[in-house]
């Protein structure tokens, strides 16, 4: 049986759901007496004083933490290796002189669940944003002799402002010589106003559903519109949920940059030679397959080419609703969705469930 390799699968190590313990804004960790469950409090949307504390946020069980959790939802699904992350909103709210301490200490934990379960479990590491540029980029340099690390999680916020932000060169820079992946995921969505008054009527739906995609959209395109991908020509980029509307509107932000007075002299002529959208989709942009359906998963393939689009689970967000059930739906339907795309092509198939991922990340990994 081909691997499978699960790029897009987090965890809430123990040091890190003890920062969120000790907190009483978002985001926290209410733990309340047993036998209930404690409720992980990331969004503001969240904490709405009007809703009781033990219904706020999710539920969050042995899943969120556990390795050996990890590794039975690895062997209920098949899942070769996975390559683990902290989930939202990782460090971007932490002091930002405890911020280097907290980083090296989560990533050093998280080196260390994969050096226990060698070609099980790989990483990709997060970084003390709220630090001064200078220890952000120590800790980029650090990571690359990191033997599990294989790169960075990263939010839109980047260092307050966004990811288009100038001051990010030298971690650019240093992310680049060191050839670390930067997976780019959401966070922060949409202004709420935007879902109207009726959104808690539809739970977390709308956020998840649309405001994480348009939310990866935006920042991409603000990297590519400040020209990060011609300053850093060999930067390597996977963006969550297959790149949120990304493969639908690149045209659409192609044309607009070709018609944008803006860019030009008074000529009409370009001012810069910035690269081409597709150029850069095709040269330093991964997507993964978390998109639930091959029409979706069509369009990434078209987007950047069958060979940079990696499978992954969102574990252990979207779990099964119904007790007792061991499978997971949402796993189930981004493995159907990359058999189902490909048709009889198994080969291109069984390279976007885990072929593509070990090349593009050097794994090894273990049945």
């Amino acid at each position: 049986m081909a691997p499978i390799i699960d790029v897009h699968t987090h965890m809430y190590p123990p040091s890190y759901l003890s920062i969120l313990q000790s907190r009483t804004t978002v985001p926290y960790l209410h733990v309340p007496p047993q036998p209930a469950q404690p409720r992980l409090i990331i969004l503001p949307s969240d904490d709405d004083p009007q809703v009781p504390i033990s219904d706020r946020g999710r539920p969050v069980g042995p899943e969120y933490s556990s390795v050996e959790q990890k590794l039975s939802f690895m062997k209920t699904h098949d899942i070769t290796a996975s390559v683990i992350s902290l989930a939202n909103p990782w460090l971007d709210f932490v002091d930002p002189t405890e911020a280097p301490t907290i980083a090296k200490l989560i990533n050093n934990e998280m080196e260390s669940l994969c050096a226990d379960n060698p070609g099980k479990l790989y990483a990709f590491a997060t970084l003390p944003l709220s630090a001064p540029v200078a220890q952000i980029v120590d800790e980029v340099n650090r990571l690359a002799s990191c033997h599990y690390i294989r790169g960075i999680i990263l939010g839109t916020s980047g260092l307050g402002t966004g990811l288009d932000d100038p001051a990010l060169a030298p971690v650019w820079r240093a992310l680049q010589e060191a050839q670390l992946l930067i997976f780019v995921h959401p966070h922060y969505g949409l202004p709420k106003e935007v879902y109207g008054p009726r959104q808690s009527e539809s739970g977390h739906v709308l956020p998840l559903a649309l405001g994480f995609p348009m939310e990866t959209t935006i920042a991409f395109v603000r990297m590519y519109l400040a020209g990060v991908f011609d300053s850093f020509p060999d930067l390597k980029v996977l963006l969550a949920h297959s790149g949120g509307t990304v493969p639908f509107l690149a045209g659409r932000l192609e044309s607009c940059v070709l018609h944008e007075r803006k860019f030009r002299d008074e000529k009409g002529n370009m001012q810069s030679q910035r690269k081409g959208i597709w150029e850069v989709m095709k040269r330093n942009i991964w997507l993964d397959g978390v998109v639930y359906s091959e029409v979706g998963l069509k369009a990434a393939i078209e987007a950047v080419g069958k060979e940079r689009v990696l499978f992954g689970t969102d574990h252990p967000f979207f779990p099964p609703l119904e007790e007792g059930q061991v499978e997971w739906a949402s796993v189930g339907m981004n493995v159907h969705a990359a058999r189902k795309a490909f048709g009889e092509d198994k080969e291109s198939a069984d390279a976007v469930l885990g072929g593509n991922a070990i090349r593009l990340l050097n794994l090894e990994p273990r049945s």
